[in-house]
C-alpha cells in the first residue's frame, strides 16, 4: 500500500487482470466523465483536477479519477516498459473491474494522449473527448526541445528535492505562479518520494498525429497561450485533422488551464457534455 499524503484524499483501489493496483477517486453519479491527468514529478489525479471533478460530480456526471500507473497512490512498478499502451491497457482494466463501459474522456498532457489513444482502440466506449495541451501529436524529441519539458527531467533525474519541484510546478506548469500554493507542492511532493525513474526513462509516447482523424466521437479542447510544456504546432495539428473538435485558446495561462481558469474550464467542459 502506498503511503498517504497529507491533504491528499484516498478513495478506491481497483486489482487489475495484469496484477497491478491502480487508486481512484469516485464522487457523483450519472454518464461517467474520467480524468486522465498528466505526468511529471509527483502527479496524481486529485493535484491536477481537484477544481474540477468536485463540480461535475455536483451537476450530474459521475467523476472517476484515476492515478496513472506509475502515479498517485497506484502501483509504480519498476520493471515494466512504460508504453502508452500499457497506460490504455491499465485504465481499460480498471473501467472493466469498476462496471463502466461507454465513458467521456477528460485528459491532460500524457493524460491527452492516454485519451487519443483509447478513443482509438475502443472507439464504441467514448463518447466524447476533452483534451487539454495532449501529447502523442509529435515526435517524441520535440517535447524535450521544450523549456517545461527539459525542467521536468531534470527534477525526475536529480532525484527528490523538494525546491526543484516547487521551480517545476512555477515554471513549467502555470503562467502566473499565484496558483502554486504550499498545499500543491506538499502533495506533489508527497508522491515525488514515492516514485521510481522507470516511469520516465522507459515511458514511450508514439506520435498518432496521423490518426487524428479517424477519431469520430465530439471533441473540445484548450490549449494556454504561454504554453511551455507542448509545442504549439498542435494547435494546427488538432483543428485541421480532427473532424469534431472546437478549440478555445486562452491567454495568460500555462499548462493548466483547469487550474488557472478553473471557472471557465468548468463551465465550457459542462456545457459541452450536456449539449455538444
Amino acid at each position: 500500500m502506498p503511503q498517504l499524503v497529507e491533504g491528499l484524499p484516498e478513495g478506491k483501489y481497483a486489482k487489475l487482470a495484469n496484477g497491478h493496483t491502480i487508486h481512484y477517486l469516485d464522487q457523483g453519479s450519472g454518464e461517467p466523465v474520467v480524468f486522465l491527468h498528466g505526468s511529471g514529478s509527483g502527479a496524481s489525479g486529485h493535484s491536477n483536477f481537484k477544481f474540477n471533478y468536485p463540480f461535475l460530480a455536483e451537476n450530474g456526471f459521475r467523476s472517476i479519477v484515476p492515478d496513472l500507473i506509475g502515479y498517485g497512490y497506484s502501483d509504480k512498478p519498476d520493471d515494466v516498459e512504460y508504453h502508452i499502451d500499457f497506460f490504455v491497457e491499465c485504465v481499460k482494466q480498471t473501467l472493466d473491474v469498476i462496471g463502466v463501459e461507454k465513458v467521456h474522456l477528460i485528459g491532460n498532457s500524457l493524460g491527452g494522449a492516454i485519451a487519443i489513444r483509447y478513443a482509438l482502440t475502443y472507439p464504441e466506449q467514448v463518447k466524447t473527448l476533452n483534451l487539454m495541451a495532449p501529447g502523442g501529436i509529435e515526435e517524441q524529441p520535440s517535447y524535450f526541445n521544450m523549456p517545461g519539458m527539459a525542467i521536468m527531467k531534470e527534477v525526475f533525474t536529480g532525484g527528490p528535492n523538494k525546491e526543484a519541484l516547487e521551480q517545476f510546478i512555477r515554471r513549467g506548469l502555470v503562467f502566473d505562479e499565484k496558483h502554486v500554493d504550499e498545499q500543491l507542492v506538499n502533495e506533489r511532493w508527497g508522491i515525488f518520494q514515492q516514485q521510481n525513474m522507470q516511469v520516465i526513462n522507459t515511458m514511450v509516447v508514439p506520435n498518432v498525429e496521423d490518426r487524428l482523424g479517424e477519431l469520430n466521437c465530439p471533441i473540445i479542447a484548450f490549449w494556454g497561450a504561454n504554453e511551455n510544456m507542448m509545442p504549439e504546432t498542435g494547435i494546427a495539428k488538432l483543428t485541421k485533422k480532427c473532424k469534431n473538435i472546437r478549440l478555445t485558446i486562452v491567454s495568460e495561462c500555462g499548462h493548466w488551464v483547469m487550474v488557472e481558469h478553473k471557472d471557465l474550464f468548468n463551465r465550457m467542459t459542462l456545457d459541452f457534455l450536456r449539449n455538444g
